[in-house]
């Protein structure tokens, strides 16, 4: 004679024997619900206790937001440039050059995070001695005067450079004591931050255009 077999199916326990299936009700646990130990091993993969299947991770991830930081920020730069030149049909990809926009953003790290600034207020603006040595030297010497020339005029502004042994002299001044005031409070990185030709000199750096040393 084989073994009955009890089964919880619904709230309901199935009696299989050797002579059919009989159904037998059950009351419910205190957590609501009744369970086998041949159940167990025979959960759903939908099922809480059971497996949750790839599609389901992905469901749980597709309303997610997507992260939006590059990571480090000349890397993001460079992903943002590359985005606008692929959309962009008129782009001649043989002229191209991302090596001398990374190169030129390495030479921006080198000059904002490693170049030693000393500043000292002047009659009309500021004075400072940007220095370093090695790679952050020559990052000066190519930034530096380049920037000047910028923003030279701007608001009214005097921007002007002078070699040092180890670095570049930056002088700004302006006949404004408002902007003299404005200038000294920018300081060094601030007014290296003046302007709005930075993104499209990269974008033109990157088309390979003939662009300026900056």
């Amino acid at each position: 004679m084989l073994p009955t077999r009890r089964i919880l199916v619904s709230g309901a326990i199935l009696l299989i024997g050797a002579t059919g299936i009989a159904l037998g009700e059950t009351a419910p646990s205190h957590s609501g619900t009744m369970e086998s130990p041949e159940m167990r091993g025979t959960m759903p993969p939908h099922h809480p206790q059971g497996r949750m299947p790839m599609a389901g991770h992905a469901a749980m991830h597709a309303g997610m937001a997507a992260p939006t930081m590059a990571g480090q920020d000349a890397f993001g730069a460079i992903q943002e440039i590359v985005r606008l030149l692929e959309a962009d049909p008129q782009t001649d990809w043989a002229k191209i050059d991302l090596e001398a926009l990374r190169q030129h953003l390495i030479d921006m790290n080198e000059v904002t995070l490693k170049a030693a600034a000393a500043a000292k207020p002047i009659d009309g603006g500021a004075e400072i001695a940007i220095t370093g040595s090695g790679r952050t030297l020559a990052a000066i010497q190519r930034m530096i005067p380049a920037h000047a020339r910028e923003i030279d005029g701007h608001k009214g502004w005097n921007a002007k450079t002078a070699p040092l042994a180890d670095g570049i002299l930056l002088t700004v001044t302006s006949a404004d004591p408002r902007e003299a005031a404005h200038i000294r409070g920018l300081g060094f990185i601030g007014l290296m931050t003046t302007g709005g030709h930075h993104q499209p000199h990269h974008l033109a750096m990157a088309r390979g255009d003939a662009v300026h040393a900056h």
